[in-house]
């Protein structure tokens, strides 16, 4: 195999797709899958939950046109570092259905004060625009999953 190319999972259809490094970070060159055309998650934060502030929390959480869950997390937390690596699987796996984002409580006092964050971690989903549903505490996989379907 090429060694400037990478293999990347399908969000959508679980496709593994090589994709060649040129197509990977240049502006405009947007790999798709094979098998279903789904825009493959490429880049520097494929694979990864964005980061969420209190300034943008509006325009990217509230006013996405896809179902949203934010992962309210701070650095010293222990548990927030073992949900971690499962949420940016989750954003691998979902990207392209669902937006994910982490909100940092510690450095995004307004946002965690205006949802009430009082234990971390805490997952918020969000259809709409409008909070539905909440998860606090180290979640097993299965139950975040379970959330993220239920966003339909």
């Amino acid at each position: 195999m090429d060694e400037q190319a990478k293999i990347v999972s399908c969000p959508a259809c679980g496709a593994k797709n090589r994709v060649p490094a040129a197509k990977t970070g240049a502006a405009g060159k947007r790999p798709v899958c094979g098998r279903c055309k789904t825009p493959l998650p490429v880049g520097a934060k494929a694979g990864k939950a964005t980061e969420v502030t209190d300034a943008d929390f509006a325009n990217k959480v509230l006013a996405s046109p896809v179902p949203v869950m934010v992962d309210c997390w701070a650095p010293w937390c222990g548990p927030c570092r073992t949900v971690g690596p499962v949420v940016d699987a989750l954003a691998a796996e979902w990207g392209q259905r669902v937006a994910i984002f982490k909100l940092n409580v510690d450095n995004n006092p307004a946002t965690a004060s205006r949802y009430n964050i009082s234990g971390i971690p805490t997952l918020l989903f969000f259809k709409a625009g409008k909070e539905v549903d909440r998860l606090v505490g180290a979640a097993p996989r299965s139950q975040m999953e379970a959330r993220l379907k239920s966003l339909g």
